[in-house]
């Protein structure tokens, strides 16, 4: 998939505007909102330092959590300005609105090689609904867009797919930015043809949310380590007992399919044959884990819950990623957050890292894998980490991106 980006066109004096990904994590601290991980900010830089070297009027608009089309304070991206200000060593201005008579004043006010950051798209809901107006007035005089977030690009809003057209329809250019055309060579190209042995990680909560994503990367795949929660739907649908795991019941038969297709195809299937295991609790009402401790048997006793994959599967998970050639990424192997349950996690990010140095591509797919690798301060370690969650899964389900589609073709 080859797209347009803003290296193909002449961006000198011409007014952009670029939809960026800065839906940034953020915790009020001494009674301000402050930014705890900058990762999607930073990967941004590489584009609007591309852009404004070029001397282009660089207007980015973004949104930030799920205000549903009102005015939250604390989903305000002025704390995304002043951190981007600093990343980038130049002044970044803010405008409290992203349309009407202010948004156009101020956007009216940038010179060449500047830089403007709109407030909060999503505190309109004609952001989500893809408004026709809103889409043309957010578009104002810009003669460019250029899409950069590709977290956002599963979405047919009016900032990744409306204002596209409004462009397209009155003579204008759409394209890609570096970071958006990276996502797209590393989740799209080279997973097309990947080197091998192609090992797959996949984690997290549900194996509803991946199905569709293991049973396509079954086709490509030699072998696929399964971690998380989604394993104890994988070992129930084994005939095995998982105690009081989170697991999707209704989804025993869409897991026996998985495996049947994996046996079939001769894909080595990997899950968990031991795990970290805890006591839950609930205390004043709130939910908790008590005392933890490894249960070597695939079964897991009644009592307790699977936290986190056991030191035998961390062994097992960590010499089939030694063997691999091209790597994905994507769910961490237990409850990471909680120190107590992040040693699977942290084990195979080390194990993906050290194959990583010894000249295995990785591509991580967005997410809590990119957390537990920030986590874990590995972060920089592997070949490619992708800002994209959602987006992410769906591009690996084989699905059409409106934010995508909406871009020109070389």
């Amino acid at each position: 998939m080859t797209k347009r980006t803003i290296n193909d066109i002449d961006l000198r004096g011409k007014r952009v505007l670029a939809r960026v990904d800065y839906n940034v994590p953020m915790a009020r601290q001494d009674g301000a909102m402050v930014i705890n991980d900058d990762t999607r900010i930073r990967a941004t830089l590489p584009t609007l330092r591309t852009m404004t070297e070029s001397g282009a009027k660089v207007v980015l608009a973004a949104h930030l959590g799920r205000p549903k089309g009102e005015r939250v304070q604390s989903m305000s991206l002025r704390p995304v300005a002043e951190r981007l200000s600093e990343l980038i060593d130049q002044p970044v201005a803010f405008c409290e609105q992203c349309v009407g008579q202010t948004a156009a004043k101020a956007t009216t006010k940038l010179e060449d090689s500047g830089l403007l950051l709109l407030e909060n798209l999503r505190y309109h809901a004609e952001e989500e609904a893809n408004d026709p107006g809103f889409a043309t007035e957010l578009a104002g005089d810009a003669e460019v867009y250029v899409n950069d977030a590709f977290g956002a690009a599963h979405r047919a809003h009016a900032s990744t797919a409306g204002v596209a057209d409004v462009l397209n329809d009155r003579g204008g250019q759409s394209v890609a930015g570096l970071l958006m055309e990276r996502e797209l060579q590393f989740l799209g190209d080279e997973l097309e043809s990947p080197k091998r042995p192609f090992v797959v990680i996949l984690g997290g909560a549900k194996v509803s949310d991946k199905i569709k994503v293991i049973d396509r990367l079954l086709e490509k795949a030699n072998t696929i380590l399964i971690g998380g929660a989604m394993a104890y739907t994988f070992k129930l649908a084994k005939g095995l007992t998982v105690g009081k795991s989170l697991v999707e019941r209704d989804k025993v038969d869409v897991a026996l399919a998985a495996l049947d297709k994996a046996a079939k195809r001769g894909v080595q299937f990997l899950i968990p044959t031991d795990n970290v295991v805890a006591m839950p609790t609930e205390i004043d009402g709130k939910f908790a884990f008590g005392d933890h401790r490894v249960n070597d048997d695939e079964n897991i006793p009644d009592e307790v819950e699977g936290v986190d994959i056991g030191p035998k599967s961390v062994a097992a998970f960590s010499e089939a990623i030694a063997g691999a050639r091209t790597i994905l990424w994507n769910g961490p192997m237990g409850i990471f957050e909680d120190e107590r349950f992040a040693g699977g996690t942290f084990a195979v990010a080390k194990a993906v890292c050290e194959v990583t140095t010894n000249g295995a591509k990785s591509i991580i797919g967005g997410g809590d894998s990119v957390k537990a690798l920030n986590k874990a301060g590995l972060g920089d370690q592997v070949t490619f980490m992708s800002t994209g969650g959602g987006a992410s899964l769906e591009f690996l389900e084989g699905k059409e991106l409106p934010g995508v589609a909406a871009l020109a073709d070389k």
